[in-house]
């Protein structure tokens, strides 16, 4: 980075003296997808403040208009009954204004989510290792999911059976622990770049 950082700007100027600041223009929703403890939230956060665009976070829409949080609802109403409000609503927020979107865990497992975001936005796979989640995860008590007697081979299991969709994704960024969230935000917009029709601009 070092001679991109020492290059003039336009009109000679050194960056920071009145340099135009980079912009990004974002065509299309960017769909982060993975499991959970991957970071979608918080890389979300980072990116649309990046490219100035909306951040929308699924999970917390649903709990929103179902004034019950992830876990009450599974309990409640079932998996079945989340799945479809969890479509309705990713739908609703791929044909909104384009920003960035948090998806949860299994949401690309279902082939409409997958259809729809293919159609009308982009899936980024945050892909982080096993033991990385289960760091992250594991003093949680806010993953229905893992309320099993062996909630690390319920992770384990999870991952190796959505890997295979998650792999579906036009971007796959890695995102391990020692990686800072600048870092995986900045790899994101790298990959989002090669595809212009998605994000245009300058890292």
């Amino acid at each position: 980075m070092g001679d991109r950082a020492k290059s003039a700007a336009p009109g000679g100027q050194m960056p920071g003296q009145n340099a135009v600041p980079r912009r990004f223009t974002l065509h299309k929703t960017v769909a982060l997808i993975g499991m959970m403890g991957s970071g979608k939230t918080a890389i979300g956060k980072a990116l649309s403040a990046r490219l100035k665009v909306p951040f929308f976070d699924s999970d917390m829409a649903i709990e929103q208009a179902a004034q019950a949080s992830i876990s009450e609802i599974f309990s409640r109403d079932g998996e079945v009954f989340f799945r479809n409000r969890e479509a309705e609503v990713i739908a609703r927020l791929l044909a909104g204004p384009a920003g960035i979107l948090s998806t949860g865990g299994g949401a690309y497992l279902a082939q409409r989510n997958r259809e729809a975001i293919a159609q009308y936005g982009l899936a980024v796979w945050l892909d982080v290792p096993l033991a990385t989640l289960w760091e992250r995860v594991r003093n949680k008590d806010t993953r229905p999911l893992l309320r099993t007697a062996d909630p690390k081979k319920t992770l384990a299991d999870l991952l190796a059976q959505r890997t295979p969709f998650y792999n579906q994704a036009q971007v796959i960024v890695p995102s391990i622990s020692g990686y800072s969230i600048e870092k995986t935000t900045t790899n994101v917009i790298a990959g989002l770049l090669t595809y212009p029709d998605v994000l245009e601009g300058q890292i």
